[in-house]
């Protein structure tokens, strides 16, 4: 049994923005921007309210440049900003998560097996300009993993996808086929699952690294030995995907509850 760690949400490439982490713990969970406006979601940049201060994920920017599928740049201002969908991804409510990206991630998920976790972080700031850094925001069992290829059957994708309803990538689909012609690994989990409702787990940190210029994220070295990190590296300036050595239930029990989570809690 294993964990993954998928970085996930809206970031300064996406959205233009992080989320906020408040003083007292509570954090903005805020899923990118979708690619296109041709998805069955309904939430959308000006439905999705944030969960510690008022307003939606629209009030956090100005513009967005989604880059759809056979490239350009589309860019979306003033009111189209409010209807733009979002790629909630993962779902936290529905507990499924799609990923294509193949920098390690396709190969360390579609790998996982039921009982497995999957562990999510993503980059929060405090209000008032202090250094961003990785959070573990939330997790869930893994309860099935399929895998869809390009070049399966029209009846053998569609297959999947309908085992799959709430998934983002299901959601996006086109004509029964990946929207980016890449294979998606489909994760649906079940409980213990869901979403921090506070409190976060710092994941990394800022520093120049000998031999270096500039500064850049590493993984806390206290993380990589009590997770037991085994493959993704040290550098997490591009959300890599981490596989770590410790069973699902040591993973839960060292993070904590998701609800009514402490200071303390996943401390190390």
């Amino acid at each position: 049994m294993t964990v993954v760690l998928a970085g996930v949400g809206a970031d300064s490439t996406n959205l233009g923005t992080l989320g906020s982490l408040y003083d007292d713990g509570r954090f903005e969970y805020i899923p990118i921007p979708e690619k296109t406006r041709e998805t069955t979601e309904s939430a959308t940049l000006g439905s999705w309210t944030l969960r510690a201060s008022e307003g939606t994920a629209a009030d956090l920017t100005t513009r967005i440049q989604p880059q759809p599928i056979r490239g350009g740049q589309d860019t979306v201002t003033g009111d189209d900003l409010e209807s733009w969908p979002l790629h909630r991804d993962p779902n936290f409510e529905a507990l499924t998560y799609g990923e294509h990206r193949t920098s390690g991630y396709v190969s360390r998920l579609r790998a996982l097996e039921p009982g497995d976790v999957v562990g999510f972080y993503a980059g929060l700031r405090r209000p008032g300009g202090d250094r961003a850094h990785r959070y573990l925001i939330g997790y869930f069992t893994v309860d099935c993993v399929d895998v869809v290829t390009p070049d399966q059957s029209l009846a053998a994708c569609e297959e999947i996808f309908d085992a799959h309803p709430e998934n983002a990538h299901t959601k996006r689909a086109r004509e029964g086929r990946p929207y980016l012609e890449k294979p998606v690994v489909m994760i649906d989990g079940r409980e213990p699952g869901g979403l921090f409702d506070r409190h976060p787990i710092r994941l990394s940190e800022y520093y120049v690294k000998s031999g270096n210029e500039r500064a850049q994220y590493y993984l806390r070295d206290e993380i990589d030995e009590a997770w037991d990190v085994r493959e993704g590296g040290k550098n997490m300036m591009y959300k890599p995907a981490y596989r770590c050595g410790l069973s699902g239930d040591a993973f839960r029990d060292r993070v904590g509850p998701l609800e009514g989570r402490t200071e303390t809690d996943g401390a190390i």
